[in-house]
């Protein structure tokens, strides 16, 4: 399995956007991204981030609600590795399967599993169960055999039960791919009421020309549509006001992340308790000397004002904490270029003077 594993590190897509985060695959047959419809759901473009892809805005290029299934633009350049598309796998219950994506936004997570249920219909449609867990992060990455095959697009999980997974399986991937490619390159959406295809040439106002149901193509949405309010709104203002790229900075719901130089920083605002938090993943602690850099990061936070150091498995943060009540553009940025300037400063020292590690941008 190390093998498989190893190989779909580099075709596996991180994806996100203003209201949400999840998974997508490269398929080379294709040159597409396959995703889940509600990863992607009323977005034009999407941030993709990849081990063999930089981090940047592409275009959405079909969904499908029908089957929960979205097509990604590949950027220019990009040269990826071969993944095999099982059409027509022989399931079996007990099979085992593997499980990969980024769930909750952890990079490259793996989870194995067996098939629970070959054919477990819903929404008319049959899907492969799994015990493998897949959740929020999981969803759009790849349903994998134990011979490297992708055989479903997992999908879905049941709420409060325990690693009850569903994956559409591949060979309705395969019919959707086919259908597409007459219209590759351009926006196009399945309807949900008659299953056709609506394409820029035939959609009738804002129609299916089929059945008239009213569709959208994904071009259609605006960026506007899925701009946050409130405390949120005021942290992109930050960060734009910042130098930094507001739209590859999402990272779903009241999350963002920016880079400064080697450190990379993630803000959160919790809606419930009212904080927002900033921490600055700055480097790993060492196997020898960590009395000294924990006596170091003591002295530091005695001095420092509204920043503050921890370490969180073996990770050196530096972090700030503001209560929402109490938040304002004028607080709020002072804060926050203090912790781009010294999570820049302090991850070189760090490194160079006491000896912790570099964090490895796929380990991040």
């Amino acid at each position: 399995m190390q093998k498989t594993i190893d190989l779909y590190k580099n075709v596996i897509i991180q994806i996100s956007t203003a209201t949400g985060s999840g998974t997508g695959f490269y398929l080379k047959d294709y040159n597409l991204i396959v995703t889940n419809e509600h990863v992607v759901s009323g977005s034009a473009e999407v941030v993709i981030d990849g081990r063999q892809i930089e981090k940047s805005m592409t275009s959405v290029f079909y969904t499908d609600t029908l089957h929960d299934l979205a097509f990604l633009k590949v950027p220019d350049g990009a040269n990826l590795p071969e993944i095999k598309l099982s059409e027509n796998p022989k399931l079996s219950e007990g099979d085992q399967v593997m499980a990969i994506g980024h769930p909750y936004g952890l990079k490259y997570t793996a989870t194995q599993g067996i098939v629970s249920n070959t054919s477990r219909l819903m929404k008319s449609l049959n899907y492969i169960q799994v015990d493998a867990a897949i959740n929020p992060g999981n969803s759009g990455g790849p349903l994998v055999n134990k011979v490297g095959e992708v055989i479903g697009v997992n999908t879905a999980k049941i709420a409060e039960g325990d690693n009850l997974g569903f994956s559409l399986p591949a060979h309705y991937l395969k019919v959707a791919l086919d259908e597409y490619l007459e219209f590759k390159g351009q926006g196009v959406t399945r309807c949900s009421s008659c299953s056709n295809l609506v394409t820029q040439t035939n959609i009738d106002g804002e129609y299916c020309p089929h059945c008239g149901a009213k569709v959208k193509l994904p071009e259609s949405f605006k960026e506007e549509d899925n701009e946050p309010v409130g405390v949120a709104l005021h942290v992109e203002k930050l960060i734009g006001e910042l130098g930094k790229d507001l739209r590859l900075s999402r990272k779903g719901k009241n999350n963002w992340e920016v880079e400064q130089g080697s450190a990379t920083i993630r803000i959160n605002y919790n809606e419930n308790s009212g904080f927002i938090v900033g921490d600055a993943h700055l480097c790993r602690l060492p196997k020898q000397g960590i009395d000294k850099i924990y006596e170091y990061l003591l002295r530091e936070n005695y001095k420092m004002k509204n920043l503050l150091f921890s370490t969180y498995q073996q990770n050196i943060v530096l972090s700030f904490l503001i209560y929402d009540k109490y938040f304002n553009i004028e607080t709020g940025k002072k804060v926050m270029e203090n912790l781009l300037k010294k999570a820049d400063y302090y991850d070189n020292i760090l490194v160079e003077q006491y000896g912790a590690l570099w964090i490895k941008k796929e380990d991040d």
